[in-house]
């Protein structure tokens, strides 16, 4: 055996196995966290508005409590089952998000700066689209 491939066998040691099942375990319970905030929001919701017969005539958008994770997360402290659901849409978001971020600390470890600039890049355009008005 090649001294590369007992390095790479070694239990802590970063390769593209170990990298591909930290995303795949990453995207996975983002989007089960997300799910089960928004089914709680739900239920939530439903237990406390359940009732009430829908306004179909009138559109009434997102209230301005619901516009920024600042106000979302004081919501959630109050219970509020909106800023439930809103806060495990914000999770749903956030996992590639993080999937990204991931990707680009994965590549620094493993010394490929190409990769590193791409995924850094890609990073900077999510954040511009999710934070610029």
């Amino acid at each position: 055996m090649s001294d590369e491939s007992v390095v790479a066998q070694k239990p802590g040691t970063w390769n593209d196995q170990r990298i591909e099942i930290i995303i795949g375990t990453l995207l996975r319970t983002g989007v089960i966290l997300a799910a089960a905030v928004v089914l709680f929001g739900g239920i939530v919701y439903l237990v406390r508005h359940g009732h009430e017969a829908p306004h179909y005539a009138t559109f009434t958008g997102e209230p301005q409590s619901l516009k920024s994770p600042a106000d979302i997360m004081h919501g959630v402290m109050q219970f509020k089952a909106q800023a439930i659901i809103q806060l495990g849409l914000l999770l749903l978001i956030a996992t590639p998000v993080a999937r990204v971020a991931f990707s680009a600390v994965a590549f620094a470890i493993e010394h490929d700066r190409m990769y590193v600039v791409i995924t850094l890049i890609v990073l900077v355009i999510l954040s511009y689209s999710l934070f610029a008005s």
